[in-house]
C-alpha cells in the first residue's frame, strides 16, 4: 500500500524548517496545535509538539509554559537559520570557488546586483 503524502519520510532537517516557518510567520509565541493548524493540519499533532521539542533542545526556539503546556518561539531569525544552513553546505564542499562561481551565475540579475552591493558594503538601492 503506497504511503500517504503525511507518512513519506522528508529530508533531514525539512521538518524542523517547515515547523520553523510557521514560527516566523506566527510572529508570536504559538502552541503546538497552532502550529499544526498553520502547517495546513497534515502533519500529526505528535509530530509537530516532537519537532518543537527537538528544536527547543537544539536552541533554536524558546517555549514558555501556558496553562497545561508550552508555546515556542523561534530563537533565530529566517535569515541566519538560511545563512547557516548555506556556510554549512559550502564548508562541506572541497572547491568553494567553483561551488560560488556556480551559486551566482545561478542567479537571477536583481540578486546578483543586490549581493554585489552587500560585497561592496553599498547601502545604496
Amino acid at each position: 500500500m503506497p504511503d500517504t503524502p503525511d507518512q513519506q519520510r522528508r529530508p533531514a532537517g525539512m521538518l524542523e524548517d517547515e515547523v520553523l516557518a510557521a514560527l516566523w510567520r506566527g510572529g508570536r509565541p504559538m502552541s503546538p496545535a497552532e502550529v499544526q493548524a498553520s502547517l495546513g493540519g497534515v502533519l500529526a499533532y505528535t509530530t509537530v509538539m516532537t519537532t518543537l521539542a527537538r528544536l527547543h533542545r537544539k536552541g533554536m526556539a524558546t517555549r514558555t509554559r501556558e496553562g497545561r503546556g508550552y508555546v515556542y518561539f523561534p530563537s533565530i531569525d529566517e535569515a541566519s537559520h538560511t545563512a547557516a544552513a548555506m556556510n554549512a553546505l559550502l564548508r562541506r564542499r572541497h572547491d568553494h570557488a567553483a561551488v560560488l562561481a556556480r551559486f551566482v551565475s545561478d542567479l537571477p540579475p536583481e540578486d546578483e546586483r543586490l549581493l554585489l552591493r552587500l560585497l561592496r558594503d553599498d547601502d545604496t538601492p
